[in-house]
């Protein structure tokens, strides 16, 4: 039996255990748990604008297509909100926002009107910040103020291709990149040996023959003055990997410096299904590399013990396939190819049945074919036309079913305040873009409980592994009461909720939980009370209810 069914069995013991052997003393501290955690995904350009002396940069003037340029978001807005704490109120504990690597220069009119690289995936070169997102000393201080509220950074790695060719961005070389075939995805090899779409240089990351630096790429480290520094950096990578000088090794090495010299806990992978698997392995073992190299030099900075986090974006994937994604003709276990979880397509479709429908197939998908690993759950993203509530009518219903269900919930910023997903005016996913609703949820009443519903669900999320990584069980149909259980190592965590219950006096049971004169706190009203013959009596004005034992 491995380790992981013993725990889902321990666990599952600890629900039915007698009174006194549940109520053992264990650790108080809660372990941060990747599978549990609670992610918050946010647009770098559209979150908050914390220095607007860089919103314009390389003469990108050119007026765009409506929400299709740079609007002056920042890193320098995100360490705001950290310092803030609205990231503590909201619960989250990891943060993935879109790449900060210096983008192209020029635009490209992809008939949708203008566009600049705002979005942070047309990438000129991996080894520079963009000055419109801010410099590699605001990276530092975000990712160590972060860390010091406990939340962990993911970036956005892209390796599958480049940004578009401009009138002032050149082409990489041939032997670095192909502009031809558009992919049809029809197969393995019409997905990977492709490109995305017309004008988007897709890096030959099947080859594995010596290649030269582009010359623009030399020319402009020569002139910023790091040439020799970035050559030297380069000969002891290749000397300690003793991989071939072939494109894909290049750009690995050049995300996971990002690894060495910030100490970045985890990365979300771009357009995985566009290369071939085999890339994905090889970046996986450079990042750990990395992160135990930052741990060594940087030993009162590490959090945990905690290995480094990969999340994969397969377009299309969802949870019921299992391990693995179907090409047509190929089938791909992207696990085994070094990650440890996936974004979840599935979860937007799922979120229209009823809680333990949802629940119940997370739980056991996750305990059983996916033990070990997760998968990221969503209802918004940038680049989803279909979203779960696309008119922002449901964002009570939206953030009960995201953030108590079993996996990694993605909270795309603005599903916490109703930020619009109908932008008029726009053409295709620019309408999912719109800059953070700041100013709306100042003013606005409605949007202000939405929040704090979010807050209150997140908060609990986070202080409880139990609710995404735990073990799910139903203990009453009608009201809906459900338990979640979670063990790690000496580590043990307990939860009842209580959704759609009476506004007022509810009677719910808790019996296989938790035992009589145990005291216990509603998270979501902040009453107490305490649970005689199997049972805890509360009133309060809300329907939901979040159990917790009072320490």
């Amino acid at each position: 039996m491995n380790q992981f069914k013993s725990l889902i069995l321990l666990t599952l013991a600890c629900l039915t255990l007698p009174m006194n052997a549940q109520n053992a003393p264990k650790k108080s501290k809660t372990p941060f748990v990747w599978e549990g955690a609670n992610l918050y995904f946010l647009m770098t350009d559209r979150f908050n604008n914390g220095d607007k002396s860089n919103d314009v940069n390389f003469d990108r003037t050119k007026k765009p297509g409506k929400l299709r340029g740079f609007e002056g978001g920042d890193l320098r807005g995100i360490i705001q909100k950290i310092d803030d704490g609205y990231f503590d109120q909201l619960g989250i504990n990891a943060i993935w926002f879109t790449p900060i690597v210096e983008q192209i220069h020029g635009g490209v009119d992809e008939g949708t009107g203008f566009s600049y690289g705002f979005h942070g995936y047309w990438t000129r070169d991996w080894t520079a910040l963009d000055p419109n997102f801010g410099t590699k000393a605001d990276l530092k201080e975000l990712v160590e103020k972060a860390h010091a509220h406990g939340i962990r950074i993911l970036l956005d790695a892209v390796i599958n291709h480049t940004g578009p060719v401009t009138d002032v961005d050149t082409v990489w070389p041939s032997d670095w990149v192909r502009t031809g075939p558009q992919c049809d995805h029809k197969t393995f090899e019409t997905t990977t040996a492709c490109t995305l779409v017309k004008n988007l240089p897709d890096i030959l990351t099947e080859s594995t023959q010596n290649v030269e630096l582009p010359a623009f790429l030399i020319e402009k480290w020569k002139k910023e003055g790091r040439y020799d520094a970035e050559i030297a950096s380069l000969d002891a990578f290749f000397k300690r990997t003793g991989y071939p000088r072939a494109p894909k090794y290049y750009i690995i090495k050049w995300l996971t410096d990002y690894i060495t010299e910030f100490g970045i806990d985890g990365y979300r992978a771009d357009t995985v299904k566009h290369t071939e698997e085999g890339v994905w392995g090889e970046f996986k073992t450079q990042c750990e590399w990395s992160f135990a190299a930052w741990k060594k030099a940087n030993p009162s900075k590490v959090l945990d013990d905690n290995k480094f986090y990969t999340i994969a974006e397969v377009y299309n994937y969802g949870v019921s396939a299992g391990k693995n994604f179907d090409f047509g003709d190929k089938k791909v276990n992207y696990f085994a190819h070094g990650f440890n979880s996936m974004i979840n397509f599935e979860f937007k479709w799922d979120a229209q049945r009823e809680y333990e429908y949802i629940f119940s197939k997370y739980s056991t998908k996750l305990n059983t074919e996916l033990e070990d690993f997760s998968v990221l759950n969503y209802l918004s993203s940038h680049d989803d036309g279909t979203p779960f509530d696309a008119k922002r009518e449901k964002s009570i219903e939206s953030g009960t079913k995201l953030l108590l269900s079993p996996g990694v919930s993605q909270v795309y910023y603005g599903d916490e305040t109703g930020r619009s997903l109908v932008v008029e005016g726009t053409e295709g996913d620019a309408t999912l873009r719109s800059f953070m609703n700041w100013d709306e949820l100042a003013a606005n009443k409605d949007k202000q409980r939405i929040l704090e519903h979010w807050q209150k669900l997140g908060q609990f999320r986070k202080n409880h592994p139990s609710v995404g990584a735990g073990v799910h069980k139903q203990i009453e149909a009608s009201p809906y009461v459900f338990s979640r259980g979670f063990v790690k190592d000496d580590y043990l965590d307990r939860v009842i909720v209580g959704l759609d219950l009476p506004v007022g006096r509810k009677i719910i049971t808790v019996k296989s939980v938790f035992r009589d004169g145990t005291k216990l706190r509603d998270a979501y009203s902040g009453k107490l009370a305490t649970s005689e013959k199997g049972l805890v009596i509360i009133d309060t004005e809300f329907s939901t209810v979040l159990l917790e034992q009072v320490k």
